[in-house]
């Protein structure tokens, strides 16, 4: 079975405020440094490990194509990673790289360039059930109690077993994410995450599959001192 990763790399990151090295001359979260490997080469190990995945597509800005082919040249990746241009927002950046696809292709999953740390076992567990659903997505159960509420004033508490906080990777069948895609654009629509455009398709219910709070997203400064700890934890196993 054909399975796709595409990576959106192309943002700006206006969050991140920290400096990047002057050889890179770039600024972008995805590219600083985490312990000597910019944080997109530290995602993209972990689909180069995951046994179901088949390739790689990473949407990056134009400028930034050369600098980010030759970072990950001494990787020497068992699997093959290729880079397109990717649009002004992350829903355009998906959608060249799936433009980009070869027709054999049976799943697409997307992640976040800047969660280095989700688990191999999670993504291989999220594109099995994708496989027999056609939709699914990694997500956590908030641990904080949600209230709804309107102009600072509570309107109600919601049940926290009937949310889910979504997280990448995202997968879903190529054709049906293709579609989402399609639509969304014939609409207009601008969604905030894959999943969201799937579910305006009524076509099938996106499954949930457990993730973890250690998946974090990286977006501001001082995440990397997490990003740290998780690191050196995951190189003492």
């Amino acid at each position: 079975m054909n399975v796709a990763v595409i990576i959106p790399a192309a943002g700006l990151g206006t969050r991140m405020s920290r400096p990047q090295p002057e050889k890179s001359g770039i600024s972008r979260k995805q590219f600083m440094l985490l312990e000597g490997s910019p944080i997109l080469v530290h995602t993209l190990r972990k689909f180069v490990d995951c046994r179901s995945v088949t390739g790689i597509v990473v949407a990056l800005r134009g400028e930034d194509i050369d600098w980010v082919r030759k970072s990950i040249e001494y990787e020497r990746f068992s699997k093959p990673v290729r880079f397109v241009e990717g649009g002004d927002t992350r829903q355009q950046s998906v959608e060249n790289a799936l433009d980009s696809l070869s027709s054999d292709t049976a799943l697409v999953a997307v992640h976040d360039a800047v969660r280095p740390f989700i688990d191999v076992k999670t993504i291989e567990e999220v594109i099995q059930e994708a496989a027999s659903t056609g939709a699914a997505i990694v997500g956590i159960v908030p641990v904080d109690t949600v209230k709804q509420v309107r102009r600072n004033k509570i309107r109600a508490t919601i049940p926290r077993d009937r949310l889910a906080l979504a997280q990448t990777p995202q997968v879903f069948r190529f054709d049906l994410l293709r579609q989402a895609f399609d639509r969304a654009r014939q609409d207009s629509f601008t969604g905030t995450d894959e999943a969201s455009l799937v579910e305006r398709l009524e076509q099938v219910e996106v499954s949930v599959v457990a993730g973890s709070d250690r998946n974090i997203k990286i977006t501001k400064p001082s995440d990397m001192d997490l990003a740290r700890l998780f690191l050196a934890q995951e190189r003492a196993r």
